[in-house]
């Protein structure tokens, strides 16, 4: 009897004990990717660990799938090559060789993700490189430094890629940006939202992968979703979700309670099918400075109807919620846009052109003067929180970090325009803005020579 319980509690503890997941090569792949295999397990232990893990793996799609080049292409990594010459690494061998690059791009995953991709190359984040400089004063007239750039805005935005002697300019990458600029001429990074080298889907539909980007004083979305309904739910029985269900087939009421951002923005429900394009569903350009529909922002006008894209939204919305719900949810938000233009941002605009047209400000630079941050700070912030708070439902960021901080940005932005009017006294120009060193040429990889 002894020995029997002494073999049942050694055989529950076996079972409890914790073991690493293995990857064994069973299957047939090249030589080459075996390769690549053998030498990142020792080089480079979490990538493979992170790609060991992944869908990928299972479905045998290697290293090679997604990173072989061709010899001619821009971006192969010269310095992969210098790998093959050593003897301290698996299969370092020339027998091994292929020209490898480091960036992955939209084009490479849509030799098997097609769809996404395209949907994706016509999205506000792939070409979001292209809108920044339409609209952006920081970049148009040098506001901020190359640095400040590029470990601030072009993080989330994306770079232009570019080679320095032979490797990846450290100006340009490491980055990961929705509207990166590749060398492939394609855009955007799927790592964005997939992070490497486990490309989860799972990860990708939690807010958090889209909190990356989309918070903050200007675009505080996450935090704006959190507040919400949507977010309370999520916080509280998120883990009960069905995050790994097979793309496509992600069901409202079935693998989830409530949405995530990519519930509402992406995902597919009832007829509405999935899509990688975050501009449709859109009926307002909530980011502009002046709320137009989305096929009316001038800096990049969506080819879509507002209407028909309403629609689809408010399909995905009656998942869970009544028609009436819904319909009237939207007569609020037409009417907080209807009111933020009229009484906020037009005036403040107007105000703004006629001290320009009077030159008691000095449309040279931007920023350098007090009024200038004012206006845009009353669009760029608060105008920005009080829209997308009402679009989300999240009534403290439409109110209290919204139109009340509006009101008083307003109130401060009209009493010093109209004592400059009223004295004819020019506004005080900073003589020693710091940092406005940056380039001002756009890139000829986005808009040409």
């Amino acid at each position: 009897m002894g020995v029997a319980l002494a073999a049942a509690a050694l055989a529950q503890t076996a079972v409890n004990t914790p073991k690493s997941k293995e990857f064994r090569i069973e299957r047939s792949m090249p030589k080459e990717a075996v390769a690549c295999i053998e030498c990142h397990r020792k080089e480079s232990p979490g990538v493979f660990a992170d790609w060991a893990h992944s869908r990928h793996a299972s479905a045998n799609i290697t290293c090679l799938d997604c990173h072989q080049a061709e010899a001619f292409d821009p971006d192969v990594s010269q310095e992969h090559y210098k790998q093959y010459e050593r003897n301290d690494v698996p299969y370092g061998n020339k027998d091994y060789r292929v020209p490898v690059a480091a960036v992955v791009t939209p084009k490479d995953c849509s030799r098997c993700h097609p769809d996404e991709a395209k949907q994706y190359s016509r999205s506000k984040h792939a070409n979001t490189v292209e809108i920044i400089w339409k609209i952006d004063p920081w970049l148009q007239l040098g506001m901020n430094s190359n640095a400040e750039r590029e470990a601030g805005c072009f993080h989330c935005h994306g770079t232009v890629l570019r080679m320095k002697d032979g490797t990846l300019d450290p100006a340009t990458w490491p980055n990961v940006g929705v509207g990166r600029v590749n060398l492939d001429g394609s855009k955007g990074s799927c790592t964005s939202c997939h992070t490497r080298h486990r490309f989860s889907v799972m990860e990708a539909r939690k807010p958090e992968a889209c909190g990356q980007c989309h918070l903050g004083p200007d675009h505080p979305q996450i935090e704006i979703y959190m507040e919400s309904k949507h977010g309370d739910i999520y916080t509280a029985f998120g883990d009960q979700y069905n995050w790994n269900a097979a793309p496509g087939t992600w069901t409202p009421g079935v693998d989830y309670r409530a949405p995530t951002c990519a519930g509402c923005h992406m995902s597919g429900a009832g007829s509405v099918l999935t899509s990688h394009d975050v501009t449709e569903r859109l009926s307002w350009e909530t980011q502009a400075p002046l709320t137009v529909r989305p096929s009316e922002f001038a800096a990049f006008p969506a080819q879509t109807n507002w209407q028909v894209e309403r629609e689809k939204m408010q399909v995905i919305c009656m998942q869970c919620h009544g028609k009436t719900w819904v319909v009237d949810h939207y007569a609020k938000l037409d009417k907080v846009i209807q009111e933020y233009n009229e009484v906020y941002f037009k005036p403040a605009k107007a105000m703004l052109d006629e001290l320009y047209d009077k030159g008691l400000l000095d449309k040279t630079k931007f920023f350098d003067e007090r009024l200038e941050v004012e206006y845009y700070e009353l669009w760029h912030h608060e105008g920005r929180r009080a829209r997308m708070g009402a679009a989300m439902m999240a009534p403290d960021y439409a109110w209290w970090h919204g139109f009340y901080e509006c009101k008083k940005r307003y109130n401060n932005f009209m009493e010093e325009a109209r004592h400059l009017l009223q004295s004819n006294q020019k506004a005080y120009k900073a003589t020693d803005y710091p940092n406005a060193t940056g380039s001002t040429e756009r890139p000829k990889e986005v808009f040409g020579q």
